[in-house]
């Protein structure tokens, strides 16, 4: 039996090939920052204007979730990941070669349009491949990639950027997202059975779902008050993630402490390791105990105790702010339960619309936070530029950071009440399929 016709390896060349337009995406999603002084210069734009260019990706990215969790469970990973893979890609070739601010902004969009359907792609294969006690694992690993991603976003990226330019370094990242869809075509299937191979032991047998029973599992997530919570949690902890690595993390570190942005970037740098450790160690844990509920609230506080340390001391020795940024990107799976709980609380065949739904919430984070936290900084520009980046007030960014760790701190209240709600009640959702040990 060779790697192909064997499916417990076969699935691992799949997912594989599905994390490499992944880490496309988190490349992609997360340049912002350290593209934020050639963006300002060549597109003359606020700080709130850079925000919006940066949530314009997740703006569609967020918008397309829900349809998307509909055709992965429909079509399954092969034909979503594949096309979505191809519409990045050409996003990316727009953005390269972009004139003008509305031109970049509407290619960034096209970006967010193919990337937005990869990880709900990469969640529902997961659920027809893995067990269940295996799941969190999974999504902890794939979020990992995004760490992976995050941390070529930062440092790696700047030096690319400084030795061939932005829009030459798009360009490359176009023609590999263009193999990246072939592999997924070749190697992703909707099962076993739809590739030919014999089950694997554990893993539950995926029910074809019609639109009618989509649409009820839709309506039965509108009225679950768990998935609003969830949701809130995915909303803060996500939009955080992506607005600290990818849009001000280094800015601030630029200004307040006089740095250029290659030395910035390896703050974030810490935090994207964070990510590369923290979702997998989180979900390995929470698999092994089989708890949800509690890792995520311990971490998702400890989260925001993190991110508080910049409103709170305005400008901390840097040691302090590389450990805040460091432990924020661990933490960061903490939050990535959240898909987990809402997969485990409805049937199989809803595994896609159920997370894609908690997903929207995150990105709907990252598409809200950025901008925000622009319009309080422009509320304390100084008139001036530091290493190119247009230069605000120590106290405008203790009032922009104070949002982001306020944000978190109200996704841990929603925990806090999603876990003393579970264990009051000892009771599910109506359409639970694994029942909770929290």
């Amino acid at each position: 039996m060779n790697v192909l016709s064997d499916p417990t390896k076969r699935r691992w060349l799949a997912w594989g090939a599905l994390v490499i337009v992944f880490l496309l995406v988190n490349l992609h999603r997360l340049s912002t920052a350290v593209l934020s002084e050639r963006l300002t210069t060549d597109f003359e734009t606020t700080a709130a204007q850079l925000g919006t260019l940066h949530a314009s990706f997740f703006l569609i990215y967020a918008a397309i979730q829900i349809p998307t969790g509909v055709l992965a469970d429909r079509l399954g990973p092969r034909y979503v990941g594949s096309i979505g893979a191809l519409v990045l890609s050409a996003g990316a070739v727009g953005f390269a070669l972009s004139g003008s601010y509305l031109a970049a902004f509407g290619s960034r969009a096209l970006i967010g349009l193919g990337s937005g359907v990869i990880f709900v792609s990469i969640l529902r294969f997961c659920a027809n491949w893995y067990r269940a006690d295996e799941f969190a694992t999974m999504t902890g690993l794939t979020g990992s990639v995004a760490g992976l991603g995050a941390i070529l976003a930062t440092t790696p990226l700047a030096v690319t950027v400084g030795l061939f330019g932005w829009r030459e370094t798009m360009l490359g990242l176009a023609a590999v997202g263009f193999v990246a869809a072939g592999a997924v075509y070749v190697l992703a299937r909707q099962s076993p059975a739809d590739a030919g191979l014999e089950p694997i032991e554990g893993v539950p047998e995926q029910p074809s779902v019609t639109l009618e029973e989509i649409g009820g599992h839709l309506r039965t997530l509108a009225r679950d008050l768990d998935q609003w919570l969830l949701s809130i949690v995915f909303f803060a902890g996500n939009g955080a993630m992506l607005t600290l690595v990818g849009m001000w993390g280094v800015p601030y570190i630029v200004v307040v402490y006089d740095v250029n942005v290659t030395t910035a970037s390896y703050f974030t740098l810490l935090a994207s390791i964070g990510v590369l450790f923290g979702p997998t160690a989180i979900g390995w844990l929470s698999d092994r105990q089989g708890q949800r509920l509690l890792p995520m609230t311990i971490g998702i506080g400890l989260f925001a105790v993190a991110l508080a340390a910049v409103p709170i001391l305005g400008r901390p020795p840097l040691a302090v702010v590389a450990v805040s940024y460091l432990a924020c990107g661990f933490l960061f799976g903490a939050a990535m339960l959240s898909l987990s709980v809402v997969k485990e609380r409805y049937p199989a065949g809803a595994s896609g619309v159920a997370t894609a739904t908690v997903n929207t919430a995150g990105f709907i984070g990252g598409t809200i936070l950025p901008t925000v936290m622009g319009m309080a900084l422009d509320a304390y520009q100084t008139g001036e530029t530091v290493g190119g980046t247009v230069a605000y007030t120590e106290f405008g960014y203790r009032i922009a950071f104070g949002i982001l760790a306020g944000t978190v701190a109200v996704g841990f209240l929603c925990s806090c009440w999603l876990l003393v709600r579970d264990r009051r009640e000892g009771t599910s959702p109506p359409n639970q399929a694994v029942s909770s040990s929290d």
